[in-house]
Parts: C-alpha cells; sequence; structure tokens
C-alpha cells in the first residue's frame, strides 16, 4: 500500500463534494396479460413475454424526464461521474444546491398539475383508444400509488477513507477510484468538446460570440477541477490564451477562427489534452500550441490560408456512441450514506 499516494488522495477529497440524483418517474404502464387478448391463443411463457400496455398518456410525464435532465446537466456542467453520483468541487457547491433546489420546485409543482388531472387524463386516454377500454381501466392505479412513483431527491455528502482497520482492499479500491478522476475528467471534456464540435464548429467558416459559450463552460468545469490532475491547469491557461485573441463582439473569422477551430479539435481528444497539458508543464507555451492549431498540424508548417477549416481527423459521427465510464467500485458506506 503506498501510502504517500493515499495521502495525497486524502487531499483530493477533501476539496470534493459527492451529489447523488434520487428521482423516480412513473412510467404509466402495467404488465400485459392473457386475460388483456380474451380467446386469442398465445404462445406459453417459456417462448414469448408480453409486453406491457400505457395507462395513460405518456406525453404528460415528459415534463418530468426533461426536469431530470436538467438536473444531470447541471451536473455534468460541473462536476464528474463519481462513485453512483457525481463528485464536484467544494468551491461550487453552493452553486449545485441552489440549482437542484430550483429544478426541485419545479418538479413538485409539475407533479401537483399532473396528480390534480391525473383522473381526466386517464379518461381522455381511454376515450382515444376506442375497443381498448377494459384492458386500460382494469389496469388503472389510484392517485395515491401515482404519487409515491414520483419523486425528485438528492444528496450531498463527503467521502473520506475506510479506517485502517477495514483492510488495505477497501482502501485500495478508493484510492483507484480517486486516481482515476482526471482521466475521466478528460474524457467527460472531450464528449462534451466533440458535442459542441458538431453543433457549431464543423464545417463552418466562421462562428458567432454564441459558440463561446459552451467553451466556456468548459473551462469553467476543469478550473473547478484542476485539483484533480496537475494537467488540467495547463489546458485552463490555453483556452484562456486563446480566446484573450479573439475579438469581444461579432462574428469570428479568419485565423481566430481557424484557431479556434483548432482548439476545439484539441478538446475532443482527451488523450491529446493529457499530451498538451505535460508539453506546458514542461516549458512549451500555450502561443507556441495556439500557432501550431492554426497551422493544422503539431509541427507548426504551413499555416492554413484564412477562410480554409482545420482538419479535425476523422470526425465523430453525430450518433456516435461513447463507451461507458468504467463502473465505479461498489464501496461499502459503513453507514456513512
Amino acid at each position: 500500500m503506498n501510502t504517500t499516494f493515499l495521502n495525497s488522495d486524502v487531499t483530493v477529497l477533501k476539496s470534493l463534494i459527492a451529489v447523488r440524483l434520487d428521482v423516480t418517474i412513473w412510467s404509466a404502464r402495467k404488465k400485459l396479460t392473457a386475460l388483456d387478448f380474451g380467446e386469442i391463443s398465445l404462445p406459453p411463457e417459456k417462448l414469448a413475454s408480453l409486453g406491457s400496455k400505457k395507462i395513460c398518456d405518456p406525453d404528460s410525464l415528459k415534463v418530468f424526464s426533461a426536469l431530470k435532465s436538467r438536473a444531470i446537466a447541471l451536473l455534468g456542467r460541473i462536476g464528474i461521474r463519481f462513485l453512483g453520483g457525481w463528485a464536484v468541487p467544494e468551491s461550487r457547491v453552493q452553486e449545485i444546491i441552489d440549482g437542484l433546489k430550483a429544478i426541485e420546485q419545479e418538479f413538485a409543482q409539475a407533479k401537483d398539475d399532473f396528480l390534480t388531472h391525473y383522473d381526466e387524463a386517464v379518461r381522455r386516454w381511454i376515450s382515444d383508444n376506442p375497443g381498448w377500454e377494459e384492458v386500460i381501466s382494469r389496469s388503472v392505479v389510484g392517485v395515491s400509488t401515482v404519487r409515491s412513483r414520483i419523486e425528485f431527491g438528492w444528496q450531498i455528502f463527503q467521502v473520506t477513507p475506510p479506517k485502517k482497520s477495514m483492510g488495505t482492499q477497501c482502501q485500495d479500491k478508493l484510492v483507484a477510484e480517486v486516481s482515476s478522476l482526471g482521466g475521466i475528467l478528460f474524457q467527460e471534456v472531450a464528449k462534451a468538446a466533440n458535442e459542441t464540435w458538431l453543433k457549431s464548429y464543423a464545417g463552418k467558416t466562421e462562428v458567432g460570440q454564441k459558440a463561446l459559450s459552451p467553451l466556456a463552460t468548459l473551462r469553467s468545469k476543469l478550473a473547478g477541477l484542476s485539483f484533480l490532475e496537475p494537467k488540467v491547469l495547463p489546458i485552463v491557461e490555453l483556452i484562456d490564451t486563446a480566446t484573450a485573441q479573439l475579438p469581444a463582439k461579432g462574428t469570428i473569422s479568419g485565423s481566430p477562427f481557424v484557431m479556434l477551430q483548432g482548439l476545439v479539435c484539441l478538446l475532443r481528444d482527451a488523450d491529446a489534452l493529457a499530451t498538451h497539458g505535460q508539453m506546458i508543464i514542461e516549458g512549451q507555451t500555450s502561443d507556441d500550441i495556439l500557432q501550431s492549431l492554426l497551422s493544422g498540424n503539431p509541427d507548426g508548417e504551413e499555416v492554413l490560408d484564412q477562410g480554409d477549416e482545420v482538419d479535425c481527423g476523422e470526425p465523430f459521427p453525430g450518433d456516435v456512441q461513447y463507451p461507458e465510464m468504467p463502473q465505479a467500485p461498489q464501496l461499502d458506506s459503513y453507514g456513512l450514506w
């Protein structure tokens, strides 16, 4: 067991707050049964299983999914995935609390509105599906049941290493998880940057100031979590150096736009982020790196003409399926959460 390594990670944990979302949304579905099909002959269960039936219009529940997505987006803008939830910098935890409280209030109001009109919505759904009135009516549940299945909750806690008496295996698992956070941060930034590239930069020769907003969000996330990995702060410096060279208003085009495209290309690659962060640590300046991005290649040769587009390598498809992040070790809570 590397005690120095563990102590270093303990310091990191002191700067992190863990957040867990507990959101449940009623599916408005019930399992289909043979009774729903009357005398129709159905295959045996070992051969096929029945699906489900909707007992209420699913569109009326979309507001809850939208609010859950907003909460996830809020946590993703500031923190990174950690132990089944998110790790956020302690310095920004109040921002998380305020944001989640606001969403929680909207969720509660939407829940009250839905439950108030629930019986009416069920009747309307039945009338909209003639011929299936009995099948739907037989499966309708009461409003009290629905109320218990629509909830928005969240918890905030701090993770501390287990006591030595619990064994080194528990300590090792937590150390492995914490030591991977820097890499996870770069992965999440790369994924967000790729989405930004596809939405705002790919195939363009100029952008407006609005296109800088996602970069500002990524910069804020990196800065807030810069204590996770020494290579993170140099990337923040690189973004600051680049944005300082952009016009403060109006359209961004020509060489500044080419440089901006190169920066977004770099942000799309988690490995390149780590490499360039290390290059700055070892003495290369942000200006040098930006000049290489402007040239369209790492050696700084053949500077592109104004209006040319940076070659960002093989573009990621818009529907790319990113690999799942490694599942966090399932640590025993020992009553802490």
